[in-house]
């Protein structure tokens, strides 16, 4: 249940507050840094605060006390004045809800107003517009606030109310265009804005997440994301087997593959040990369980589903290969169903009941609880799982992170430091362990312990200078620290020469370039990262932020703003 190709625990968002930037709010890398880090005294924008704010009505504008003065003065109105009275007539009808007749009093003021009164006539239009929001005619809402908007292009409530209106018609590009725009106007500090800005992304993600899943071409990971994934298996029965035959076809053909690390091939040898007579057929069982894994790695779901469930569903199957099928179908329902969990941990608890000597269950179940925050739970299954494998450094390792994030949580500071000095003696222990470096690294980053953090991540990459994500973690440490940008990048440029497939090396490249007002740059970036995405939760992530860019992009050029006046200074 790995969720990085050295097998971390740590989550995509994690790397992400490291960078200082909330994944939860997709155009963060902009707003967050405009938002805070104003001052100790500044009134910091925080997710929890986004999730409290509501969309609240943008109220009518130009409402005035001048009103009954006005209508009492006997001289006969025109022009500016007569447009005043209307539009003043149309507020009361607006707030007594007579929306029918405050419209045709704003048509009235409409007609009355000079041409060149720009400014009068833009809030004419955007109450008009606030009327026909109330009726739920959107598209009388868009051409009036389109009206009110060329009036006045910096109408930030003729932007908001625009931005409604265009969701409301599912054409959520142009609503994050308007949004985009009302922040920028803003400079970024409405909260209600920023709020409504970020649920739009949110809502464009999915949409786009899902149609690319739809369409999703068939990728390999990179042979160092399979070997690491494979590497978090203790017991794997098929990596284990060992096999020997004149006539490598079939299923020992695809484990002379899979022992090479050339796994491309794979699938196809596995389908042909899979199709063959049952005569001919000796390993079927593992050909089904290595070819669904492979299904899995290549985003492959419904074909790594059947597959897993053909060993699972077979009873008289050796009991490790349809406890390792079941993990394995744990870990895919994780990543295809993440709202529902439970189906998850079912799947465990069958693997459990067949083969509850195997220390993978417990393992990877103790990942998936560590991400779920039960930090209980994932201690008991660590400590089952170490005791069943006291030689696995990476189990070892995992179990003192989630001893670390208990003692986070119960602010226990004596079990932070103790558990601290059990990762340096797991050091000792595991000198070869990678995730060990890695992880202690993350934490020592987190305690700003930025020189120590540095040094693990150059000894992790000393054991093992081809792990790419170790160079884009270090990339990230060099941005939190020093603040040096061109040592990130060249960090992460390294990570892509070790491994071109790495998904996040693109993505925070291409974060970094936002941050940096390089926005088609950075939109390249999130394509690429795109095309190696495995799972839809990664699709939407990953749109959240090249929409982002691109509605940047698009309101800048509209604007006629440079990027560099609307990105922050570093």
């Amino acid at each position: 249940m790995t969720t990085g190709s050295t097998g971390s625990t740590f989550p995509r968002w994690q790397l992400a507050l490291l960078i200082g930037a909330p994944v939860a709010i997709g155009l963060g890398y902009l707003y967050w840094r405009n938002s805070s880090g104003q001052g100790e005294g500044s009134d910091k924008l925080t997710k929890k605060r986004l999730a409290d704010i509501k969309d609240k009505t943008i109220s009518l504008d130009g409402d005035s006390s001048e009103v009954a003065k006005q209508q009492q003065d006997a001289k006969p109105l025109t022009g500016r004045e007569l447009a005043l009275k209307h539009k003043n007539n149309g507020n009361a009808h607006f707030r007594a809800g007579k929306y029918d007749l405050a419209i045709s009093e704003y048509d009235a003021a409409i007609e009355h107003c000079p041409t060149y009164e720009a400014n009068d006539r833009s809030t004419y239009y955007q109450n008009r517009a606030a009327a026909y929001e109330q009726l739920q005619n959107w598209a009388a809402v868009i051409k009036d606030c389109t009206n009110a908007i060329e009036c006045n292009p910096s109408y930030v409530k003729a932007l908001v109310r625009r931005a409604k209106a265009y969701e409301q018609q599912q054409d959520l590009t142009k609503a994050l265009e308007d949004i985009t725009a009302a922040c920028i106007v803003d400079n970024f500090k409405s909260t209600t804005t920023l709020t409504l800005a970020d649920r739009m992304l949110r809502e464009l993600g999915q949409q786009h997440g899902k149609e690319a899943m739809k369409n999703k071409k068939e990728i390999y990971p990179s042979k160092q994301f399979i070997d690491s994934y494979f590497s978090s298996f203790t017991n794997d029965p098929v990596r284990k087997l060992v096999v020997a035959s004149s006539e490598p076809k079939g299923f020992i053909k695809a484990k002379m593959l899979f022992d090479k690390g050339d796994y491309e091939a794979i699938v196809a040898a596995c389908t042909e040990e899979i199709e063959s007579s049952e005569s001919e057929s000796e390993y079927k069982l593992e050909a089904l369980v290595l070819r669904g894994t492979m299904y899995n790695l290549i985003a492959c779901y419904d074909e790594a589903k059947q597959d897993l469930d053909a060993v699972i569903e077979l009873e008289t199957a050796d009991k490790r290969l349809r406890s390792n099928a079941l993990i394995k179908r744990a870990s895919l329902a994780m990543q295809t169903q993440p709202e529902t969990p439970g189906a998850c941990f079912e799947y465990f608890e069958r693997a459990e009941t067949i083969d509850s000597m195997n220390g993978d269950i417990y393992h990877h179940r103790g990942q998936v609880y560590i991400l779920s925050e039960r930090m209980n739970d994932a201690i008991a299954d660590f400590k089952r799982a170490y005791d069943l494998c006291p030689t696995s450094g990476i189990i070892a390792t995992h179990l003192c992170y989630a001893q670390y994030c208990q003692a986070i949580q119960n602010k226990d500071e004596s079990g932070v430091e103790r558990m601290k000095k059990r990762f340096n003696e797991l050091l000792e222990e595991y000198a070869d362990c990678v995730e060990c470096y890695s992880i202690l690294a993350q934490v020592l980053t987190e305690q700003q312990n930025f020189a120590e953090a540095d040094s693990c991540f150059a000894r992790a990459l000393k054991v093992d200078p081809n792990q790419a994500q170790i160079y884009v973690h270090r990339a990230v440490l060099q941005l939190q620290w020093k603040g040096e940008y061109e040592e990130g990048v060249k960090l992460i440029k390294k990570a892509i020469e070790m491994d071109s497939k790495c998904e996040l090396a693109y993505e925070t490249l291409g974060t970094i370039e936002v941050q940096r007002g390089n926005l088609t740059e950075a939109v390249k970036l999130f394509d690429r990262a795109i095309d190696l995405a495995r799972t839809e939760m990664t699709l939407v992530h990953l749109y959240s932020l090249k929409d982002a860019a691109l509605a940047q992009l698009s309101v800048a050029k509209n604007m006629g703003l440079s990027i560099s006046n609307i990105q922050p200074q570093f």
